[in-house]
């Protein structure tokens, strides 16, 4: 019998629609990781079932679970990036509905930002509020309901215990590597614009926590917290050498919300990798902020492996970035972009829609300083009140996603927030016209074909061939 059985939910059609099939990336789940290793660490007997990497069906998952025979099962739901966790949902909810005769609870990022009206809704025993280990092992040991932190329960009434203290992210380690099916992730298409690999891939937190309060990021729900928890940068060396020598991973992706924060952290981390003997195979990917982000660094980063850094301008407007409480300029967004570039390295710039103070001109504007830096690669999003966020707070229940698949950029029913003078259809249409105004440039495509020749600029014509579907 084991004690318990983490689940990662998959519902890949409905999110990403078609672009599941081969374009979107399969990230081994970071979090479910992290829970295996904290518990296996304290003598807990532990299996990981990863139903977006097999792509299994609910039904699938329970016939898993029955095997297992275990004591609790934990969905967790925590998407590739924290506001991917909502649209999760989609799959968790079949899956714990399909799951029957076991004590089930729910842990995770969306669970943590609603963590009644999950309890209230969802097919489960508990809910967690809060990363998860210390309530998961109360639950294990059999410990008094009313004494476990983070359990959501349900006594005459709904109770909320408090949370439990930030656990040192040195123990949430996440070294269950050899309990997960390495061989089904793959990279995101743009990251091996050069050729390189998408398989075997990961992904892996270097820190956790994020101390900025952008209105329309999710992070700090689940935490609570604005703490910014760094890992010790020489166990950080350690994984990703042992990833490369165990399972021949060359393309990762570095998670944390902000890796280019703290050069106290980060610098001895490339400086690690750069001294690897493989370190000219690495295809890294991570996270940064113009404001942040020094060109002195730039060549530390490339020798480290880093080849990809994303950037979140969000939009031209200083006005709606400041409404967003991203105070960024944009003269510093320009020089950053092409440091990073002059270095060898490529950028990912995310842009967002329907903020806001957006307007029509605006969101033009946007679109237009995207094309003016010709970033390697750009993501497109529509603002989206993500529950846990200040959007969420904000926004009238009227114009909230009616299903929590429709908080997924890319499903059918996407349903982005409006602004004072855009309705919601008229800002998805317009990020659907940006992105493909923008890949099916000439200019963009004569950059791609120099940097990454032919067969790059072939995959771009192919992605941009797949057309969403939108709901009328």
């Amino acid at each position: 019998m084991t004690d318990v059985v983490l689940i990662n939910p998959g519902a890949a059609r409905t999110i990403y629609q078609n672009l599941s099939d081969d374009l979107s990336a399969i990230e081994p789940n970071p979090w479910t990781r992290m829970l295996a290793g904290w518990l296996i660490d304290r003598g807990f007997s532990v299996a990981i079932l990863d139903q977006d990497a097999f792509r299994w069906t609910p039904e699938e998952v329970a016939g898993q679970v029955k095997k297992l025979n275990p004591g609790l099962v934990a969905i967790v739901v925590s998407g590739q990036q924290p506001s991917a966790s909502t649209q999760q949902m989609t799959g968790a909810s079949l899956v714990a509905k399909a799951i029957q005769g076991v004590t089930k609870i729910m842990v995770g990022n969306h669970p943590s930002a609603l963590p009644v009206r999950t309890l209230m809704e969802e097919d489960v025993d508990y809910v967690c509020d809060g990363e998860g280990p210390l309530t998961i092992a109360g639950l294990l040991k059999g410990d008094a309901l009313e004494s476990i932190p983070g359990l959501v329960w349900n006594k005459v009434s709904v109770v909320q215990n408090p949370r439990a203290a930030l656990i040192p992210i040195d123990e949430l380690h996440g070294d269950a590597w050899g309990m997960l099916p390495m061989g089904q992730y793959r990279a995101h298409t743009w990251q091996c614009l050069d050729g390189s690999p998408r398989q075997p891939y990961a992904s892996i937190y270097t820190t956790l926590g994020c101390p900025f309060k952008c209105s329309f990021c999710c992070i700090n729900a689940f935490q609570h917290s604005s703490t910014y928890r760094r890992r010790t940068p020489s166990k950080v060396v350690e994984q990703i050498q042992h990833l490369y020598q165990v399972y021949g991973v060359k393309t990762f992706k570095i998670a944390d919300e902000m890796f280019v924060l703290d050069p106290r952290h980060y610098l001895p981390i490339c400086e690690g990798l750069a001294a690897l003997p493989f370190a000219d195979e690495l295809n890294i990917w991570a996270y940064a902020r113009a404001d942040t982000i020094h060109a002195k660094d730039m060549d530390i980063f490339r020798r480290a492996g880093i080849r990809w850094l994303a950037l979140g301008i969000e939009s031209a407007s200083e006005h709606v970035r400041d409404g967003a409480l991203k105070h960024l300029d944009a003269k510093d967004i320009r020089e950053t972009v092409k440091a990073i570039q002059d270095a060898g390295i490529s950028v990912i710039g995310n842009f967002i829609f329907g903020l806001p103070d957006d307007t029509h001109e605006s969101m033009q504007a946007t679109l237009r300083l995207s094309k003016e830096l010709n970033c390697e690669f750009s993501n497109y999003y529509s603002a989206m009140p993500y529950p846990g966020s200040r959007l969420f707070d904000e926004t009238r229940f009227e114009d909230l996603p009616r299903n929590w698949s429709g908080y997924s950029q890319h499903s059918s029913d996407t349903t982005p927030l409006p602004t004072a003078t855009l309705t919601s259809r008229e800002v998805l249409e317009f990020r659907d016209f940006a992105f493909h105004c923008y890949f099916e440039d000439e200019r963009y495509l004569s950059m791609i074909a120099g940097k990454f020749g032919a067969q790059a600029v072939e995959h771009i014509k192919h992605m941009t061939a797949t057309r969403l579907r939108r709901a009328a």
